[in-house]
């Protein structure tokens, strides 16, 4: 019963009739990128900037992965590619990427799908379209052909888009980031694999041997993002200098972080070159965080006055600690589980940063109803309202059985990313206040600022609306088409306004935004 009423309303409920209005049935909206143009009167220069070697460093943003895997139509309509496309008009030269064979998405290994974790998911599976019918996203219909494997001396290399989706700050380092060798142990990145020069080269050897006159740089959000998407089951690295010790999921620390973020400037601009540093944006304004709400559950009153029948128990057992001064009054009032008759109840989570009751009464574990100041993350939508055991009707996820630490960011875990965030940019921020040659882009304003009020970019706006916004593609975390050409926009704007430039800007509105089937 509590699964029927819950979905009625789903976490993200989604509107078909707006989603056929802001969506794309396919690849067939032509890109006019010249529709922006330049005010009347004016023509398109570099200023200062030599833009004849273009090359950006960095993680999935800058690869132009989309929709939760990396595929064609994404690589093509790149922040990069974009750019480069406007640097032409300004005499830019030529620019390559490691482009995949289709948009279907994915890779394989030897021809065969890959299971690291198992966990019975495809590590690399195909793109995600939207069923108009269910209102929910889900892989595309189709084969997975994408090999890990480019021969650089084929294939158009070197790769001026140096973009490698899971790449953490330090990882641009590592000389054994590209060896096929090293898929098996985890010690080396398939995407990286597919287009690295040779398997002893690292990322940042392989973009500083082009000899940039202008790059970007954008890296570390994987730093902190990879804990936050993880719901902050990973650990915070802060205070521990040895980033081979970290797991894919840590938070870097950040004197880690400054070292090599200072090593990868310093490579960068050895040839004399000219860039722009890109800071890292605040995870809560992505929607894979701020789209399932943390009160989702309506219940009518008989299902509310049952579930409050169940957990009364419980919370007896947390008055009895707050009389026993085993807690405090807050934490009971925290702990306190009661469910109404309305729209909006709150779903039920662990929390491990809660006092250990258990060894008072094995019931009393760690659990609250989480509030506005936890994150859920996207990926608890379909979790949510289900039975964590298909046998036992009372497990339904988020109200007899709790979310677990995987599904939410609490706020501890919030204010460790945030600390580590703060300091990243700083750093970054530091570098580029001191160094003429550089100029700083403002992700993390942009970002907040398509939260809170949208981006209007003069023939249209987006927003940071999950699925209908126009920004972010259906995982939630990588921007669409039309976002990344909004990016690469504000990126022109920092330029022209950094370099004394007048580079074109695009119109975003001839971008695509998600797909639907």
């Amino acid at each position: 019963m509590i699964k029927q009423i819950f979905n009625k309303k789903t976490a993200f409920a989604l509107v078909v009739g707006a989603l056929l209005n802001a969506c794309d049935a396919g690849f067939d909206n032509p890109v006019n990128p010249n529709a922006a143009g330049l005010p009347a009167g004016t023509t398109a220069s570099a200023g200062p900037l030599d833009l004849s070697r273009f090359v950006t460093l960095g993680d999935s943003l800058t690869a132009g992965y989309a929709d939760g895997t990396l595929y064609l139509h994404g690589q093509e309509n790149s922040y990069p590619a974009i750019l480069a496309n406007r640097f032409a008009l300004a005499g830019g030269g030529s620019f390559t990427q490691p482009l995949v064979d289709d948009d279907t998405g994915g890779l394989l290994f030897a021809g065969a799908t890959v299971d690291a974790n198992a966990d019975g998911n495809h590590d690399f599976p195909p793109r995600l379209v939207l069923n108009a019918a269910t209102q929910s996203p889900e892989p595309i219909a189709g084969t997975i052909t994408g090999d890990p494997l480019l021969n650089p001396a084929t294939a158009g290399a070197p790769y001026n888009n140096m973009g490698v989706p899971g790449a953490k700050s330090f990882h641009l380092t590592l000389g054994n980031y590209g060896d096929p060798a090293g898929l098996a142990g985890g010690t080396a990145n398939p995407y990286f694999v597919r287009f690295a020069s040779n398997t002893t080269s690292s990322m940042i050897a392989d973009a500083s041997a082009q000899l940039p006159t202008f790059f970007v740089l954008w890296i570390g959000n994987n730093d902190v993002l990879s804990y936050a998407t993880a719901g902050g089951t990973g650990v915070d690295q802060t205070g521990n200098t040895n980033p081979a010790s970290y797991g894919s999921s840590d938070i870097t620390d950040p004197g880690v972080f400054a070292t090599v973020y200072n090593g990868l400037v310093t490579a960068m601009t050895a040839a004399g070159g000219k860039g722009i540093l890109v800071n890292i944006p605040d995870v809560s304004s992505i929607p894979f965080f701020t789209t399932v709400p943390h009160n989702p559950i309506p219940l009518n009153a008989p299902t509310a006055g049952g579930l409050n029948g169940a957990y009364a128990n419980y919370n007896a057992g947390v008055q009895g600690a707050l009389a026993a001064n085993m807690i405090s009054a807050e934490e009971a009032a925290a702990r306190t589980i009661t469910f109404s008759a309305s729209d909006n109840n709150a779903v039920v989570i662990l929390d491990e940063t809660l006092t250990d009751l258990t060894g008072l009464n094995a019931q009393l574990v760690n659990l609250r109803q989480a509030t506005s100041n936890d994150l859920l993350v996207l990926t608890a939508s379909s979790k949510i309202g289900t039975l964590a055991n298909p046998n036992d009707p009372t497990s339904v996820w988020g109200l007899g059985a709790p979310l677990t630490d995987a599904d939410v960011l609490i706020p501890s875990e919030i204010a460790s990313i945030n600390a580590a965030r703060t300091a990243y940019n700083a750093t970054i921020k530091n570098i580029a206040d001191n160094n003429a040659d550089l100029t700083l882009f403002d992700a993390a304003s942009a970002l907040a600022e398509l939260k809170a009020n949208g981006l209007d970019y003069g023939t249209g706006k987006i927003t940071a609306v999950y699925a209908t916004g126009g920004g972010f593609s259906l995982d939630g975390v990588h921007p669409t088409a039309r976002g990344y050409a909004v990016i690469a926009n504000l990126m022109i704007d920092t330029i022209n306004a950094g370099f004394d430039a007048n580079i074109p800007k695009t119109d975003p509105g001839a971008y695509t935004t998600i797909f639907i089937k």
